[in-house]
């Protein structure tokens, strides 16, 4: 098309002045710092996402059918592992701090590997000279000020199903039950380090009143299996889902989800603000090639093939920034990936990670891509209406 050459050979040359030559790379320079920020900023949210994922090991299991209304779960299926969970209370002394208890029976504690996260004390949940044994997570360990072997031991409790209450006395409206502290886990995943404590399923059960049959999840360690072939196991029945790990922390990812795309919106905003540094770029261009018009008169031109070349030059210089800002990012973040080159501030001792985790995604980089091709398009179609005004 002939158009498309005159505006490539327009791209190429220098322009008449040496202000609009500088304004010109100020402005491709632009979209190109942006594009490339949109490919970094979705691959280290991709990294963080990753990592996430990765934390997730310990105590989610691979599946869990769980209850669609309401807390309670009374269907069975061979293999899984019943758990009670509840938010409750835990005191130490005169300290208090709200935590998840979750209630399971000793084939849980080594289906799920908890043992390998034990920093202080041992792995049980057997009876004791003081009562029965928890597990619990750092977080309220330090919180509490507490630590296996603590002869204050430890008394949680959880609000009252079933029953009166007298208005007198607040405290019936809670169930008590102390324990001992048998050990101390930190898992990695931030949630569970600062709530989790784990209690035998049993004490769970008296405290709230449930039954033998009667859970919160039933929890598949150990599967390759689908959903889908758990849900027909079941029969369909209505009133329960199987969950995969990353829906079991649904919450998190979503956050991550939604930061990275609020983030990646915030950018755009950028990127269009360097498309109008090439519009004013492509105006002073306009300006400058006015006189040349005769020319294209004499080429027997029309006015609206003469638009069309600044349109095109206009989506060629969007388009080139952009491509060349995807690749630059891709670069970019592939080399961090692989390199491990830029760390993350603070004690490396307190920290999963020391460095900023990335990861590069393919179906990223065609969004970004097809975002510079919108780009592109937008940029011609007000460089024509410009064109049209001078």
């Amino acid at each position: 098309m002939l158009e498309a050459r005159i505006a490539a050979r327009y791209l190429r040359a220098r322009k008449g002045h040496a202000a609009v030559n500088v304004i010109s790379g100020i402005a491709l320079a632009g979209v190109v710092v942006a594009t490339t920020a949109i490919v970094i900023v979705l691959s280290v949210f991709n990294g963080f996402s990753n990592l996430a994922e990765s934390q997730l090991s310990i105590v989610d299991p691979p599946l869990s059918v769980v209850p669609t209304q309401g807390k309670v779960l009374t269907a069975t299926l061979d293999g899984a592992i019943p758990v009670v969970s509840e938010q409750g209370l835990a005191m130490v002394g005169d300290r208090q701090h709200p935590v998840t208890l979750l209630g399971v029976p000793d084939e849980w504690l080594t289906a799920s590997g908890i043992g390998q996260t034990v920093i202080d004390g041992v792995v049980s949940l057997g009876d004791t000279i003081v009562g029965q044994a928890a597990l619990m997570a750092l977080g309220p360990a330090v919180t509490l000020s507490t630590h296996p072997g603590d002869e204050r031991g430890l008394r949680i409790y959880v609000p009252r199903r079933k029953g009166r209450v007298n208005p007198a006395n607040p405290m019936t409206a809670f169930r008590e039950q102390r324990m001992e502290v048998a050990g101390v886990f930190q898992t990695g995943n931030q949630r569970h380090d600062q709530e989790l404590i784990i209690l035998p399923i049993n004490t769970l059960r008296q405290m709230l009143d449930y039954d033998s049959t009667q859970a919160s999840a039933m929890e598949i360690w150990g599967t390759t299996a689908k959903p889908s072939e758990i849900q027909s196991l079941l029969g369909n029945p209505q009133g329960i889902k199987v969950l995969t790990r990353i829906e079991q922390e649904q919450h998190s990812f979503s956050m991550i989800a939604v930061e990275k795309w609020v983030t990646f919106l915030m950018l755009v905003f950028i990127l269009l603000i360097a498309m109008f540094n090439v519009l004013s770029t492509l105006s002073l261009l306009i300006l400058e090639k006015r006189d040349s018009r005769h020319i294209f008169d004499a080429m027997g031109m029309s006015p609206e093939r003469v638009r069309g070349i600044f349109a095109w030059e206009g989506a060629m210089v969007t388009a080139l920034g952009g491509v060349v800002g995807v690749i630059l990012g891709v670069l970019l973040s592939l080399a961090q990936q692989w390199g491990r080159f830029i760390k993350l501030s603070g004690d490396p001792t307190m920290m999963v990670i020391d460095v900023y985790p990335v990861e590069v995604h393919v179906g990223d980089v065609l969004v970004v891509l097809g975002l510079v091709v919108v780009t592109s398009a937008l940029t011609a179609w007000l460089t024509s209406l410009i064109a049209k005004r001078i």
